[in-house]
C-alpha cells in the first residue's frame, strides 16, 4: 500500500456470529501470565480452564453440524502459563507451567480419548515457565522462557540446544522471525532484544522499548526486518510501536491507543498485514492495517463484543473460509464461551476465488529438522495455495513423539517420566495411565493428563473426582441470632491476628479505644447492644493477638504490643464490670508479639511468636517460660500445633517453612521453601497431621494455597492452587472431621471451600459462600455448635461493620430425618485435655477420646431401610394415544366455538317485536 493506492482491506468488516455459533459450555480460567490463554490449530482449540493445571480442548470445527464436546487435558501440577501448537503437526501441543516444566502432548484425532500422559517432559528449568513458541521452519525446535532465561530445545532429543541469558528482568514475550533465523524478546526491564541463537547466546541488538514495565508484547512482521511491539507509555497509555531492525536505535512509529489498564493481546497476519488488538478484561477489538514502508498504522475497523476478553487467538489461514472472503478469523475467549470473529472483505462475487485477497501462505511441511537447523540449514517452508481446488491434502506427523498407542503400551516408561519430570516426589504420581484415564487424579498431580470423552458413560470419568461437599451451602442465620449495634470496633488488628476470637459461649472483640480495651459478649444473649458503653477488659497495651483457652472457656490470653501476654478470667455469666487486673502476666519476649496459640492436647500450655525472632512455650500453671525455639531470620507470619501436639510448624517472611519438635531441640527439625510473596502467610495441619496447608502469595501477588507433606518439607509443595488477586492474607480454617478447608481474608466477601485429600488432585472445589458486604473477620465455632438435624457441618461468626452474624454451612440431603453418619464421624473431644502441661513437658503424650454427635432419637442413615428403586418410565399407551397436530387444531377450534355458543341459536335482536307502520309518521 502507498499513499496514492487504496488498500484492498480498507472495507474489511468484523462479523460477530450468532450465539448458536459460539463454542459454549466452557469455564475459562483467570491465569495471571504473559500468555494469550487460547491457541488454535487446524484441528483443535486449547484454552486455560478454570481448574489449575488444566486445559480445555475443543474441536475447531463441529463435525456433521453436531455440537462440539469440550474435553479436559490435565497437564501440570500448577497453573498452565502458556502453550503452543506446532505449525506443522496439527495434533502436537506444548504446554508450560509454573511447576517449571514443559510438556509435549499428541492430541488424538477427533472422536478419540485424550492422552493419559504427556509424550515427553522438558525440565524442570529452575523457574516458572512464562512463554513458549515452536520454531516456524524446523520441526522439533521449541523456545521457552522462564524468569530471565530463554532455552531453545531439541524436543526430539529432549535436550537444550542453547540458553539465552542476557535479560535483566522477567521475560514478557518472545517471537521467532518467520524465516527462523532470529528471535526477538520483550522484558520487564523495558528493553527489546534480538538474538541469533545459532551464532551467540548474547543479544545481537538491544534497544529501550516501552517506558512502562507493565506487560509488553513483541511480534515479527513475517520474514521482514520489521517488528511490532505493544506496551504502555510512561503515562500508562497503551501504545503500538513499529521498529526496523536495520535501524534499531528507536521506533519508526508510535501510536497511542487509549488509557485502559488491561494488557493488550496482539495478533498479526503477515499475509494481509492486518493487526488485531484486544485488551484483557475488555470487550473492544481493534483492527489495523500495518504499512511499515510509510510507516503507517491505519485503523480498518473495530467491533464491540458481548463478553470481556480473557484471551485471543488467530485461526490458521488454512482453516479460513476463503470462498466467503474471510481474510482473518480470531477466537475471543470469554468467561463462558469461545466467540469466533470473522474479518471479511465484501466482494460482489462470492463464487470466485479472489487471488488478490489470498496469496499463497506457509504450508504445513517443515523445511528442516532440529539438528539440521542447528547446524546452519535455513531452508524455508514451501508456500501453498489457498484455492480449494489446489489446496494440499497431505498432513505431517512429527516424529518427536511416538504414536499414542505406543505410549499407552509402554506403561512403565511413561510412569518413570512422570515421576522424574515433575520435580516433586509423590507416591500418587506413580499411578498407571489406566487409572489416570478414569479419574481426575492428574488434575494437579505432578505430571499427568486426563481428557474427558463422550464415549465414557461415567460422569466421574468426564468430570473427575468430586467432593461430597461440592453442593455445600452457607447461609446467614436469622436476625434473632445476631449481635448488632457494635460500636468502636478495632478494625486495624495486625495481619497475624484473626481480628477477634470466639468459643462456644462468648466472643472477644478488640476495641478502638486507647489502652487495648476488649469487649466480651455472651453468644447466648443476642440482640441489639445498648448505646451506652459495655463492660470491657482493660488490657493496658494495644492488642496484637488473642485466644480462648480450649479447656477453660472462661480464660482469655491476650498478647500485647508491649511484649507481654496477659491471662484474663471472665466471671460466670459474662462481664458485669470492667476488668483491670489480669490473672497472670507472662514476660520474656523483648519485642512485640505476633501471635499466640494454645496447645491442642495438653492443658496450661501456650506458644507465642515475636519480633525478637523467637518462639516461646509457656507453662501457665507455673507462670514461666518452659521452652524457647530459635532459627528464624525474619518475621514469623504464622505458627500451628500438629493435631497430636508433638510438633510445631511456622512460616515466616523469609519464604521458609520450619518444623520443630520442641521437646527435642530448639532448632528446626526440617526446613522447606514457602510462598514466594512477602505480604503474609498462614498455615494449618490437614489430613490427620500428615500434611501442611499454607496460604500465601506468589511473586505476582496472586493468592494461592500450597500443600506440603509434613515429613518432606525440603521437597517443596505437592500441589499449588491459585485462587485470586487480593491484598489480604487468606485465613484458613480446617475441619478435621470432613477434611474441608475454609479460606477467606479480612475485607473479603467470599469464603472459598475445598476438600483436601492426600491423593491427587489434592484440592476438590466446593461451593463458595458470598456475603453482601466485606467482613472484618471470620471465625469458626467448635463443632458442637453445629445443628446436626439440619446437616450443618460448620458454623462461623462473621464480623461486619457493626454486626456479628452466625453463618451455617450445611449439605443438602433428602433424608434429613436420619443422622448423616458419613458427614459426622466421631469427633475429637477437644474440650477435655489428654494430659497436663507439666506431663507433656516431661515427655509424655496423650490422645483425646472421641464422641459421637448423633442425638439419641436419630437413626444413622447407614442403618436406614433400603427402598426399592421406583421404575421411571412412560407407558407405551401414552405414545399410542398421542394426537397429531391436526387433531389438536380441531379440538382447539371446537372448544372456542363451544365457548362462543351455537351458530344456529337465534340472536337476541331476532326476538324484538318492532313498531307499527303508522308509528313512523
Amino acid at each position: 500500500m502507498n499513499r496514492f493506492k487504496a488498500s484492498k482491506f480498507r472495507h474489511t468488516e468484523a462479523r460477530l456470529p450468532r450465539r448458536e455459533a459460539w463454542i459454549g459450555g466452557i469455564r475459562a480460567g483467570s491465569v495471571a501470565s504473559c500468555g494469550s490463554h487460547v491457541k488454535a490449530s487446524c484441528r483443535w482449540v486449547a484454552f486455560n480452564a478454570e481448574a489449575a493445571g488444566v486445559l480445555g480442548i475443543v474441536p475447531l470445527e463441529c463435525e456433521d453440524g453436531g455440537k462440539r464436546t469440550v474435553s479436559q487435558l490435565c497437564c501440570h501440577s500448577d497453573v498452565v502459563t502458556d502453550f503452543d501448537f506446532s505449525p506443522f503437526d496439527q495434533l502436537l501441543l506444548a504446554t508450560g507451567s509454573a511447576d517449571e516444566t514443559v510438556k509435549v502432548w499428541r492430541l488424538p484425532e477427533s472422536g478419540q480419548d485424550m492422552p493419559a500422559a504427556a509424550g515427553l517432559t522438558l525440565g524442570p528449568g529452575g523457574a516458572p515457565l512464562d512463554v513458549l513458541q515452536f520454531h516456524p521452519t524446523a520441526d522439533g525446535v521449541l523456545a521457552s522462557g522462564a524468569g530471565k532465561r530463554i532455552t531453545v530445545w531439541d524436543v526430539g532429543q529432549q535436550q537444550p540446544l542453547t540458553a539465552l541469558d542476557s535479560h535483566g528482568d522477567q521475560l514478557q514475550s518472545l517471537a521467532w522471525k518467520r524465516d527462523g533465523r532470529l528471535l526477538g524478546t520483550s522484558c520487564k526491564d523495558k528493553k527489546l532484544r534480538i538474538f541469533d541463537p545459532r551464532a551467540s547466546p548474547a543479544a545481537s541488538q538491544s534497544v529501550p522499548g516501552h517506558e512502562n514495565n507493565k506487560d509488553s508484547r513483541l511480534l515479527w512482521m513475517g520474514s521482514s526486518d520489521y517488528l511490532i511491539s505493544v506496551g504502555f507509555s510512561q503515562m500508562r497509555e497503551r501504545e503500538v510501536k513499529l521498529w526496523d531492525t536495520r535501524r534499531f536505535s528507536g521506533a519508526m512509529l508510535t501510536v497511542a491507543l487509549d488509557t485502559s489498564p488491561g494488557a493488550a493481546v496482539p495478533l498479526y497476519d503477515a499475509d494481509t498485514g492486518l493487526l488485531v488488538l484486544a485488551g484483557k478484561g475488555e470487550n473492544l477489538l481493534y483492527c489495523f492495517e500495518v504499512a511499515p514502508a510509510q510507516p503507517a498504522l491505519t485503523q480498518v475497523t473495530q467491533c464491540r463484543t458481548e463478553g470481556s476478553t480473557r484471551g485471543l487467538a488467530a485461526v490458521p489461514r488454512l482453516a479460513l473460509d476463503v470462498m466467503a472472503c474471510e481474510v482473518l478469523r480470531v477466537l475471543q475467549l470469554t468467561d463462558t464461551a469461545l466467540v469466533p470473529v470473522s474479518y471479511v472483505v465484501p466482494r460482489k462475487s462470492v463464487q470466485d476465488f479472489h487471488e488478490d485477497l489470498f496469496p499463497d501462505c506457509t504450508g504445513t511441511l517443515p523445511a528442516t529438522g532440529a539438528q539440521a537447523w542447528w547446524a546452519g540449514d535455513s531452508q524455508q517452508v514451501r508456500r501453498v495455495s489457498l484455492h480449494p481446488a489446489r489446496r494440499p491434502t497431505e498432513t505431517f506427523s512429527s516424529s518427536v513423539i511416538a504414536s499414542t498407542q505406543l505410549q499407552a503400551a509402554d506403561t512403565s516408561s511413561t510412569d518413570a517420566d512422570r515421576s522424574e519430570g515433575s520435580g516433586y516426589s509423590s507416591p500418587s504420581s506413580l499411578a498407571s495411565p489406566s487409572s489416570a484415564a478414569t479419574s481426575l487424579s492428574a488434575s494437579t498431580g505432578p505430571s499427568s493428563g486426563f481428557a474427558s470423552s463422550p464415549s465414557q458413560k461415567s460422569l466421574q470419568s468426564i468430570l473427575g473426582p468430586s467432593s461430597r461437599f461440592r453442593h455445600a451451602q452457607g447461609r446467614v442465620l436469622h436476625r434473632d441470632t445476631h449481635l448488632t449495634n457494635l460500636r468502636g470496633l478495632s478494625l486495624t488488628t495486625p495481619g497475624e491476628c484473626d481480628g477477634f476470637c470466639a468459643n462456644r459461649q462468648r466472643v472477644a472483640l478488640p476495641l478502638l479505644s486507647a489502652g487495648g480495651q476488649i469487649a466480651v459478649l455472651e453468644l447466648s444473649k443476642p440482640g441489639r447492644l445498648p448505646d451506652a458503653a459495655v463492660p470491657t477488659i482493660q488490657n493496658g497495651a494495644a492488642v496484637a493477638d488473642l485466644s480462648w483457652d480450649p479447656f477453660d472457656p472462661r480464660r482469655l490470653a491476650v498478647a500485647g504490643e508491649d511484649a507481654k501476654i496477659r491471662l484474663w478470667r471472665i466471671p460466670e455469666g459474662g462481664l458485669q464490670e470492667t476488668l483491670r487486673e489480669p490473672e497472670a502476666v507472662l514476660r520474656g519476649h523483648t519485642e512485640k508479639i505476633y501471635s499466640i496459640r494454645f496447645h491442642p492436647v495438653a492443658s496450661d500450655l501456650l506458644v507465642s511468636s515475636s519480633y525478637d525472632m523467637t518462639v516461646r512455650i509457656w507453662e501457665l500453671s507455673a507462670g514461666r517460660e518452659a521452652l524457647c525455639l530459635r532459627g528464624h531470620t525474619d518475621q514469623i507470619f504464622s505458627l500451628a500445633w500438629s493435631p497430636d501436639g508433638k510438633k510445631l510448624a511456622t512460616v515466616s517472611k523469609d519464604s521458609r517453612l520450619r518444623l520443630y519438635e520442641p521437646r527435642r531441640s530448639p532448632q528446626p527439625q526440617q526446613e522447606g521453601p514457602g510462598p514466594e510473596g512477602s505480604r503474609g502467610a498462614r498455615l494449618v495441619w490437614v489430613c490427620g497431621g500428615d500434611y501442611l496447608l499454607v496460604s500465601g502469595f506468589d511473586s505476582r501477588s496472586e493468592r494461592r494455597i500450597l500443600l506440603y507433606r509434613a515429613q518432606a518439607l525440603p521437597e517443596g509443595p505437592l500441589s499449588v492452587l491459585g485462587l485470586d488477586v487480593a491484598p489480604s492474607t487468606l485465613l484458613p480454617f480446617y475441619d478435621e472431621d470432613t477434611s474441608v478447608v475454609f479460606l477467606t481474608g479480612k475485607g473479603d466477601t467470599r469464603v472459598f471451600l475445598y476438600e483436601v485429600t492426600p491423593e491427587p488432585p489434592y484440592f476438590l472445589e466446593c461451593n463458595s459462600f458470598t456475603s453482601n458486604e466485606p467482613h472484618k473477620g471470620f471465625v469458626f465455632l467448635p463443632k458442637t455448635a453445629c445443628e446436626v438435624r439440619e446437616v450443618e457441618f460448620a458454623r462461623a461468626l462473621r464480623l461486619g461493620q457493626s454486626t456479628l452474624e452466625p453463618v451455617a454451612f450445611h449439605v443438602p440431603r433428602v433424608k434429613k430425618e436420619y443422622f448423616q453418619d458419613d458427614i459426622y464421624p466421631p469427633t475429637r473431644v477437644w474440650w477435655e485435655p489428654a494430659l497436663g502441661g507439666s506431663a507433656w513437658l516431661a515427655g509424655q503424650d496423650g490422645q483425646q477420646r472421641r464422641a459421637s454427635l448423633r442425638p439419641a432419637d436419630m437413626t444413622p442413615v447407614s442403618e436406614a431401610p433400603k427402598e426399592a428403586p421406583a421404575r421411571k418410565f412412560v407407558p407405551a399407551s401414552v405414545y399410542l394415544e398421542e394426537k397429531s397436530d391436526e387433531q389438536k387444531k380441531e379440538e382447539l377450534l371446537s372448544a372456542m366455538v363451544a365457548r362462543l355458543g351455537n351458530r344456529d341459536d337465534p340472536l337476541p335482536q331476532d326476538s324484538f317485536e318492532g313498531v307499527d307502520e303508522d308509528e313512523w309518521d
